[in-house]
């Protein structure tokens, strides 16, 4: 099967990291527990390592600031130097990108849905991102 594999998610910040993950099959998504390391802490790669082990994994989807206009900033820059970083850590995992336009907005707009608002919404924003990301990323690899 050309889409098998577990596949991690990653929103990457300057001080944080939200995650979500798929099943084997990228049926299920799940939202992890977002990391307190953002993409240039050199513990990141370390705390991944321990997910990789556990789930399995044979991708990291990378969530990649784009402008609105569709071009890459030093924001997006950031993510694929982080991106680059990963695939020489883990060289079995494949390392790709989504654009995350607008994904915090539909995050935010998904946690109020299932009544989460203040400290709860802000703790879970970055996974619930990352959980965006991983949706948007296995429907474009849909034929």
């Amino acid at each position: 099967m050309r889409n098998a594999g577990a596949a991690l998610a990653l929103d990457l910040g300057a001080k944080r990291c939200g995650l979500a993950v798929t099943d084997a099959l990228r049926l299920s998504l799940q939202p992890l527990d977002a990391l307190p390391h953002g993409l240039e802490d050199p513990r990141l790669a370390d705390a991944l390592a321990s997910l990789f082990d556990e789930r399995d994994l044979c991708t990291f989807v990378l969530g990649l600031p784009l402008n609105m206009d569709g071009s890459e900033g030093p924001a997006a820059q950031a993510v694929r130097a982080c991106g680059a970083r990963l695939a020489a850590r883990f060289p079995a995992v494949r390392v790709t990108y989504q654009d995350e336009r607008l994904s915090s907005k539909e995050a935010e707009e998904l946690l109020r849905e299932q009544g989460l608002h203040g400290r709860k919404a802000r703790a879970a924003r970055d996974s619930a991102s990352a959980l965006v990301i991983l949706r948007d990323w296995i429907r474009a690899q849909e034929p």
